[in-house]
């Protein structure tokens, strides 16, 4: 009986530390303001991925891009692509954005079914060159361009950006673009 008290105790304990955790680093993107107004007409389009914090859907890979275009139900149909340069192929995968919230950054994206998550355009820059995007949390960020480089200025600024945010940036990954 005694041991059951502990495991339980001990449960309790652990999935409220994970629970704390959670809140904590989701605590660090409530005050991120989004892009306001934003028009999706203007982001719709080709993206290279300058920089972003590695994930499993996107590890080994360069020459990233995102393509935007719209459905006919007004969503968004997302196309990502990089060169998988472990096996030597391109991947590609296939999403839809919804807005979360009208005329703002605050979307929604989803590559499996019902599912969405979290996507913040953050920052926009240049007349629709340049975007700073966050995800749910401090794990995902993406920094974008029309052009497969930018200026140092540009860079710099969404760095500091990112970081007042909580985000690690010495652990973005910069895909190389050929």
């Amino acid at each position: 009986m005694q041991k059951k008290k502990i495991l339980l105790t001990a449960g309790a304990v652990g999935i409220g530390s994970l629970a704390y955790l959670a809140l904590q680093r989701k605590e660090k993107n409530n005050d991120v303001t989004v892009v306001t107004p934003f028009d999706i007409n203007r982001y719709l389009g080709r993206w290279y991925e300058i920089a972003r914090l590695d994930s499993r859907f996107e590890k080994n890979l360069s020459n990233t891009t995102a393509h935007y275009s719209l459905n006919k139900n007004n969503s968004v149909k997302v196309v990502n692509q990089g060169w998988n340069y472990i096996k030597e192929e391109w991947e590609t995968a296939e999403g839809k954005a919804k807005p979360r919230i009208k005329n703002t950054g605050a979307l929604k994206v989803s590559f499996w079914g019902p599912f969405y998550s979290e996507y913040n355009v953050v920052e926009i820059l240049n007349d629709y060159q340049y975007a700073l995007v966050f995800g749910k949390d401090t794990d995902y960020m993406w920094i974008l361009s029309r052009e497969k480089s930018i200026p140092d200025t540009v860079k710099q600024f969404f760095l500091l950006k990112a970081e007042s945010f909580g985000y690690n940036t010495d652990k973005l990954v910069w895909p190389e673009h050929l």
